[in-house]
């Protein structure tokens, strides 16, 4: 068995409400076990064959239950340690005016697509591997924090397969 983390886009946002007992029951369902929802954001923790985990399946499921399409990104926990391990932020970690986000894409390579570095003072790339894209995000005067995850959002747009999590939520998931 392997212990996996489905990553669910665009869950609990506006009418796409599920609540953490509802989505781990449906992955129960679907056959998985030692289900554990991680935050209210659509994580989910779970153990499975490598060869049983398939994410159309998973999506069709999903949509079956919950009654709209749910883009879902898969990892492994050990590839999320990986990527822990690596630093991709290089020793950095948030603060009150700094927030690192990792966007998943699991559509194709990052790589290949061109991706915006940043806007001076609001966001900054500063990594893409094939299936992630890491970015810092800055607070900006009126406090919020910058446009970056909304140039993210139209630059992939809703033909790729993308969602985006905070960092701590990363580390929390290899735990």
């Amino acid at each position: 068995m392997t212990r996996h983390l489905a990553l669910l886009r665009g869950v609990n946002l506006g009418q796409r409400q599920v609540k953490s007992a509802d989505l781990k029951a449906a992955f129960e369902a679907m056959g998985f076990v030692g289900v554990k929802t991680l935050l209210a954001s659509g994580n989910v923790l779970f153990d499975a064959d490598p060869k049983d985990v398939r994410r159309d399946a998973i999506e069709a499921a999903l949509e079956q239950r919950f009654g709209f399409a749910i883009g879902t990104a898969l990892r492994t926990q050990e590839q999320i340690a990986a990527m822990i391990a690596r630093d991709p932020f290089k020793g950095r970690s948030e603060d009150a005016d700094t927030k690192l986000y990792v966007t998943f894409v699991d559509d194709g390579d990052a790589r290949s697509l061109p991706m915006p570095c940043g806007v001076a003072g609001d966001f900054e790339v500063v990594e893409v591997t094939a299936g992630e894209v890491y970015m810092l995000a800055y607070r900006q005067p009126n406090g919020r924090f910058g446009a970056g995850m909304e140039l993210v959002s139209k630059h992939f747009g809703k033909k790729r397969l993308w969602t985006s999590r905070n960092w701590n939520t990363v580390i929390k998931a290899a735990q």
